[in-house]
């Protein structure tokens, strides 16, 4: 089953910066500290605080945000409403509501091309252990 784009589900993946979640400091400095209108800073951030938690999703929830995030970026929107009373522990105002989603977007995209990366090589190196006829130096 597809799932259409929602704006709304973007909101609970940025909720790891809101200033209601509130049980650990140390991520607090680390949000803090990051210019969020860097790239290299915001591809920095995600891939400490969002990738875990993406990452833990469903790969169809995954799917659902990536192309939510293609979908709306191939359109006008500014992404006020994602924003909109969205408190976080950014030092800095986000300029580029639309910067900040297309580096999300294409940080999400590498993590899940990461993910079935890794799973396809840990599926390989599976199949040598398992397989009797595997040389008993591949095996792992």
């Amino acid at each position: 089953m597809k799932l259409t784009p929602e704006l709304s589900i973007l909101k609970s993946l940025l909720f790891t910066y809101s200033i209601e979640n509130y049980d650990d400091p140390e991520r607090e400095r680390f949000i803090a500290s990051k210019n969020v209108n860097n790239e290299t800073e915001l591809a920095e951030l995600f891939e400490k605080l969002t990738k875990p938690e993406f990452l833990s999703y469903k790969l169809e929830i995954q799917q659902w945000h990536i192309e939510t995030l293609q979908h709306y970026l191939n359109t006008d929107e500014n992404f006020s409403s994602v924003f909109y009373l969205l408190d976080t522990y950014f030092d800095d105002e986000i300029i580029d509501h639309r910067q900040f989603m297309s580096v999300l977007l294409r940080c999400l995209q590498n993590y899940t091309t990461e993910a079935a990366a890794r799973k396809q090589y840990e599926n390989k190196t599976t199949q040598h252990v398992n397989n009797p006829w595997t040389p008993v130096h591949l095996r792992h």
